[in-house]
């Protein structure tokens, strides 16, 4: 992969993504029909813009997509909404903390139920004790396999920085990078299957290995476009909590974390004040859902994660201290 801190800025001409909150439109216009949250979450899987691009030569083909959702797909998502039972008992009872993890639960079920899954969550060891890694997923693909590491991500764009520097999209926690993450896909994950270990597991070649990348940008003033990026790309805002007090009255939703991938449908919102109150103790990062009435349901508007007013300086400490790649 090449060296993530420099990117490549848009050519003049390219036009930016779409403004913040067209891909909320489009997904109820497509998916009216879906209420379930589970259903939902996984048409936003099949049908959400890649979040990188897969035709960019930055990524050296190595990011894997979807493509376009099939009819056959559209009415098995149909039928998933009027008898959900097949997904929840794939999901199971179990409490998921994690999002990745719940979103690989709702790819696992697809790529299951459409023929195509040979393992999820396969690890390689080089004894009991060492752990080489794991394949997020292995599919069937005629007479070989094909190796898909696959990541649901939220990053906010530094406004310290530009959308020209993969290292200034910066995960919530503070913890990760969208360049650092990559580096770790490119350099570590997808050479999985040469390692003799896991070759010994693998009754069929890997015929490649890609990432198939999906989530949410967030930037503190308008939309930047960036080679890399899918200019279709789900996005947001980001605001600190004093910049929260010139929210427009209407109603919102605190969204929990297992909600954050498709646009949120729901029948309980708030207003400014009560979301103002909610975020006033927040020391972390709170997604909020702006929505908007469409017959009985609160629909999502728009979405964006509010910070606490040190943000900022919390990221350029973390630069310093090296937790964060400058």
């Amino acid at each position: 992969m090449p060296d993530q801190s420099p990117g490549v800025p848009a050519a003049p001409g390219v036009p930016a993504a779409e403004p913040i909150g067209a891909f909320q439109a489009q997904f109820e216009n497509r998916w009216p029909h879906l209420t379930n949250p589970h259903v939902r979450a996984l048409a936003w899987l099949l049908d959400a813009p890649d979040l990188l691009d897969p035709r960019s030569p930055h990524w050296e083909g190595r990011i894997a997509s979807l493509g376009p959702i099939a009819p056959a797909t559209i009415g098995w998502l149909a039928a998933l909404e009027q008898d959900p039972a097949p997904l929840l008992a794939s999901l199971g009872n179990k409490h998921y903390s994690r999002l990745g993890l719940y979103a690989e639960k709702l790819m696992a079920f697809y790529f299951k139920e459409h023929g195509q899954l040979h393992a999820h969550g396969l690890q390689v060891r080089a004894d009991r004790t060492d752990t080489i890694g794991e394949f997020d997923f292995l599919l069937n693909e005629g007479n070989h396999l094909v190796h898909i590491e696959f990541a649901t991500k939220f990053y906010l764009l530094d406004a310290n920085s530009t959308a020209a520097d993969f290292n200034g999209l910066i995960g919530p926690n503070l913890a990760d990078t969208l360049g650092a993450k990559m580096r770790k896909i490119f350099d570590k994950q997808l050479s999985l299957a040469q390692h003799p270990a896991a070759q010994a597991l693998l009754p069929q070649p890997v015929a490649r290995a890609q990432a198939l990348v999906k989530g949410w940008l967030f930037y503190p003033d308008g939309v930047m476009a960036m080679q890399g990026i899918t200019q279709q790309h789900c996005h947001g805002f980001w605001i600190t909590q004093e910049q929260a007090q010139d929210l427009p009255e209407q109603q919102y939703a605190v969204m929990p974390r297992l909600s954050w991938l498709a646009p949120l449908k729901t029948q309980a919102g708030i207003d400014k004040t009560l979301l103002l109150a909610a975020l006033q103790d927040a020391t972390v990062p709170i997604m909020v859902a702006a929505l908007r009435t469409v017959g009985d349901w609160l629909v999502e508007e728009r979405r964006g994660f509010v910070v606490p007013d040190d943000w900022r300086a919390q990221a350029a400490q973390r630069r310093h201290e090296g937790v964060l790649p400058a």
